[in-house]
């Protein structure tokens, strides 16, 4: 039996987003666990499909005793406050320090952190992890499949696991993997082998979902190389919204023959090089995609909208109004969009009480390039308190607190409903619906703030998908960043222009 020392630390920062990440977010947590120190952090995220409890009952189920040092997570957003990053890298690494000696580290990590002091936040954190634990103590990491590695991140830890899937329903599968990797080092008494190599070109994140080409096949050959090398593969499209050097693209594996490692990871790396040009997806303008869906959804299959650039899980805050507007300016029938996140509106919504209707001024509150609050007169139809268990295949066993909810149906345009949200997490479990009395099956069409998780539990009822381009900060072509400090060279999309740096 070995002790580890289990953490965990992610956020997926989106430096163009409007919001930064404070202390006060990460104890709010965005949908998962908030910041937990010591042996809390065990009950925190014991259930949910979340790496660390992944982790934890694959170390436990092999007979390892462990010690709790930190745990936080915020919702996406701008870069990481200086304050929150040293409270929280300051505290894993201190109680890591308090547990020493320890025979192994298992992090959960996301690998898109930005710091308002480090762009490489990850790199940092193990920097200091390696430093506490000194050379001879394995450490292993679990990275969403956003993951933007580096050089630092490589050089900080003896092996990663990421992501297989978008949405990402194998959270608590890949820290299970990733817990079997570090089992197998302190078993075996050697390290692993290990190799990484990143690509040259960028692609929104709306085409990394794993449900369709080309993430769909390349992820069914990341499994067959395994299989036929005897290796563990990663493969991380990245966060194509972190403006550093090291955004973007790569490939990892692990292995205990330094040549098998090498030729798994370049045919896997040939392969998403070859894949290029099928990262290109469709965009459709609010208006467009409004229209197709009035003509096309129904109710028990409907058209489901997904308004990605104002995505919470990519750095949105939820509170854009032009896939609303588009909507009632075009009086959709049985149509619901959610969840727009206005704290202000919602409760009031709670004060004026169910039955009511009243003039609101919804969103907007970010004041992103394009956008405005929405201005119009709505019918309380219900109200909650935000507190509910997600049931979806991504979200499962995640207990929301996303403070006073309501919806609203518009007085202008009756067959469009808003569900308001206090806190922001992207609309990706249908218990998110149901918690304001909307079943989502039964809608003709289905608005979500949200790029691709939402495909989980709601693709399999929906006619089509629309990914819609309406304002908001998490572009969906990277070519429309306003990059500084990407290194030069990289295709800012598919086929598409280089940086010139």
């Amino acid at each position: 039996m070995a002790r580890i020392a289990i953490g965990g630390f992610q956020h997926e920062t989106n430096t163009f987003a409007p919001s930064p990440a404070d202390y006060p977010a990460f104890e709010a947590g965005g949908g998962w666990p908030g910041v937990q120190y010591g042996e809390p952090l065990f009950a925190a995220v014991a259930g949910a499909n979340i790496p660390a409890a992944g982790a934890i009952d694959a170390l436990r189920a092999a007979g390892h005793q462990l010690v709790g040092t930190a745990w936080a997570a915020a919702s996406p957003s701008a870069a990481v406050t200086g304050d929150a990053y040293e409270r929280i890298a300051g505290e894993l690494v201190k109680r890591l320090r308090d547990a020493l000696p320890v025979d192994g580290v298992y992090l959960d990590l996301h690998g898109a952190m930005v710091s308002e002091r480090f762009d490489d936040g990850e790199g940092e954190l193990l920097r200091r992890v390696r430093e506490a634990v000194g050379p001879g103590v394995p450490v292993a990491a679990s990275l969403d499949l956003h993951c933007n590695f580096t050089r630092a991140m490589f050089a900080g830890a003896d092996a990663f696991v990421a992501y297989r899937t978008y949405p990402h329903v194998d959270m608590a599968e890949t820290g299970a993997r990733a817990a079997r990797l570090l089992d197998g080092m302190l078993r075996g008494g050697s390290r692993l082998k290990g190799a990484w190599h990143g690509l040259d070109f960028l692609t929104g994140i709306p085409s990394q979902c794993s449900f369709i080409e080309p993430c769909r096949s390349l992820y069914a050959d990341l499994a067959a190389l395994e299989k036929k090398f005897d290796v563990s593969l990663s493969f991380t499209p990245g966060f194509p919204m972190a403006d550093f050097a090291e955004c973007g693209m790569a490939v990892q594996a692990y292995g205990t023959e330094a040549r098998k490692v090498e030729q798994a990871l370049g045919e896997l790396r040939a392969r998403v090089a070859d894949a290029e040009k099928d990262f290109a997806l469709d965009l459709h303008l609010a208006e467009d995609a409004v229209a197709r869906a009035r003509r096309r959804g129904e109710p028990g299959r409907p058209v489901v909208l997904a308004d990605t650039q104002d995505n919470p899980g990519a750095g949105g805050n939820g509170d854009t109004t032009g896939l609303l507007r588009a909507l009632i300016g075009q009086r959709a029938e049985g149509a619901a969009l959610g969840l727009l996140i206005d704290k202000d509106a919602a409760g009031r919504a709670h004060e004026a009480g169910q039955g009511a209707t009243l003039a609101f001024s919804l969103g907007g509150k970010s004041r992103v390039e394009g956008d405005a609050p929405f201005e119009g007169e709505f019918t309380v139809e219900k109200l909650a308190d935000g507190k509910f268990t997600c049931t979806g295949p991504m979200f499962k066993g995640f207990r929301m607190t996303l403070g006073n909810m309501a919806l609203l149906r518009s007085k202008a345009a009756p067959g469009v409903r808003v569900v308001l949200a206090s806190r922001k997490v992207q609309a990706a479990d249908q218990e998110m619906f149901r918690h304001v009395g909307v079943e989502p099956v039964k809608e003709r069409i289905l608005a979500l703030k949200s790029s691709v998780h939402f495909r989980a539990d709601f693709e399999p009822i929906a006619k089509e998908v629309l990914v819609v381009k309406a304002p908001g900060p998490a572009l969906a072509d990277p070519t429309e960043f306003k990059w500084t400090k990407l290194r030069k060279g990289v295709r800012l999309r598919p086929l598409g222009p280089e940086h010139a740096g």
